[in-house]
């Protein structure tokens, strides 16, 4: 039997925080989540890796007590505890989400696997056994993507871990081969790193993080080197194998010479596929691309009238807040009956290595891709006085300001809490505010945000910015 709602949404990542917002202005919603709620940020995204993160960078920081003339016994990691801490917090969050889901009016959350079975028609496996058939006006695709494989010969007989497998591991690898140098493989790299790893980033490109800049991207490499790990760039995976109980790899360089590697564990952090194969979606007409990312306009509407999407599903920046974002958008047009558009919006993002790489708008190749006309201003955090009093002085900022406008089109900020300064380039951008008036603004001392002062002196010709003392 047919059960009719105003919008049916399925996922409850972001698309739970829609079914939220659409339920409080009065449309009855049905929301389907296969597993958890919460999405990949709160299960096996965000909230458990910056756990984790914080737990590494502890350590580290303590490994260098003696710079700051402090004395202590050698750092001793306790990775259940590290792991528990993670999943207790995953759990609370988690937690905080259903609550907030069941106790919503107009909302009614329903656990199971959905596929179309009609353009506008859903039948739902329910976890509970048995089965449900849902129809809605209006339906939101929401359920993101999961992990793939990277077509490597021999790559899927051997023991291989993902970013969620990775962290809940009984004990700290030995020697974690990490196969991907973008953000993901960057970031749990020198977490394993910090909590006692011998850690070996293997990337098929030039650089890490292939989306930089190449001075941002060959700054954070060196670092990374420094502090001890192998990386490992210009370098095919050709074979995989396991020897001896321990994964192997043949490599290929560009040049054509290979070479053997090994390691105790393996972490495959090339990407991530849409799960828009699992929906049955030629039943409903819905158009995809090649690796199926689900097609969508401004309005993020798909190519089937009363059928939209939402989040990583639909390709593009894989970000938490940019779904979120999405969900603004969405319920701007379902309940409030407004036409809101995803158009020209600021993609900020953070990666967290250490230091910090934040990033907003266009970076310096993507600037002359454009042929846009631009000046860089960059800043070493040695040149800044909260750098060197914390000890934390690694990296440096970057800012591309417009000729003609004097506006800020997009920066790179590697350094500590480099996310948290990117955010007040971000407001002034949103507020199409001109660079001098960073330069020229009064920011507290010693803070980071008061060397974005001497930034921008750069951008005069007379002027050459020098340390804030």
């Amino acid at each position: 039997m047919k059960e009719e709602f105003d919008v049916v949404i399925i996922g409850a990542g972001q698309g739970g925080a829609l079914a939220r917002m659409v339920a409080k202005d009065g449309c009855r919603v049905a929301l389907i989540e296969k597993e958890c709620v919460g999405g990949s940020c709160v299960n096996i995204g965000c909230t458990p890796t910056k756990t984790l993160y914080y737990s590494a960078q502890l350590a580290h920081q303590m490994r260098r007590c003696r710079e700051y003339g402090i004395h202590s016994v050698d750092v001793k990691i306790d990775w259940p505890a590290a792991r528990k801490r993670k999943r207790d917090l995953v759990e609370e969050f988690r937690g905080e989400v259903l609550e907030n889901l069941q106790g919503q009016d107009n909302l009614e959350l329903i656990f199971g696997e959905a596929k179309f079975i009609e353009t506008k028609t859903i039948e739902v496996q329910l976890n509970a056994s048995g089965t449900r058939t849902l129809s809605a006006p209006r339906i939101v695709i929401a359920t993101g993507t999961r992990h793939s494989l990277p077509p490597i010969d021999g790559l899927e007989n051997v023991p291989y871990l993902d970013e969620a497998s990775l962290m809940d591991i009984d004990e700290i690898p030995k020697h974690l081969l990490v196969l991907g140098g973008g953000y993901i493989g960057v970031e749990l790299g020198q977490m394993f790193s910090r909590f006692g790893a011998k850690v070996t980033i293997i990337e098929p490109g030039e650089n890490l993080l292939k989306r930089e800049d190449s001075d941002i991207a060959q700054r954070l490499q060196t670092i990374l080197g420094d502090e001890g790990l192998e990386i490992r760039t210009n370098a095919k995976a050709k074979k995989a194998r396991v020897v001896d109980g321990e994964v192997e790899f043949k490599l290929e360089a560009e040049n054509g010479t290979q070479s053997t590697l090994r390691g105790s564990h393996l972490l495959v952090a090339t990407g991530r596929k849409p799960n828009s194969d699992l929906l049955d979606l030629p039943k409903t007409g819905i158009e995809t691309d090649d690796d199926g990312f689900i097609g969508a306009n401004d309005f993020l509407q798909t190519n089937v009238p009363g059928i939209f999407v939402l989040g990583d599903i639909k390709g593009g920046p894989q970000f938490t807040h940019i779904a979120y974002d999405d969900a603004r958008t969405l319920c701007a047009y379902l309940s409030e009956n407004k036409t809101a558009s995803v158009a020209k919006r600021l993609v900020p993002y953070v990666v967290f290595a250490d230091p910090q790489l934040g990033r907003i708008g266009v970076s310096e190749k993507e600037a002359k891709k454009k042929e846009l006309k631009f000046r860089v201003a960059t800043l070493e955090m040695t040149e800044t006085a909260r750098g060197l009093e914390s000890g934390q002085s690694l990296g440096f900022w970057k800012v591309l300001v417009e000729d003609e406008t004097d506006r800020i089109l997009g920066a790179a900020l590697l350094s500590l809490e480099g996310g948290e300064i990117m955010a007040l380039l971000e407001t002034a951008m949103m507020s199409n505010l001109p660079y001098t008036a960073l330069r020229d603004g009064i920011f507290a001392h010693p803070t980071l945000s008061e060397s974005l002062n001497n930034l921008f002196l750069a951008m005069d010709r007379e002027r050459k910015p020098g340390r804030t003392t």
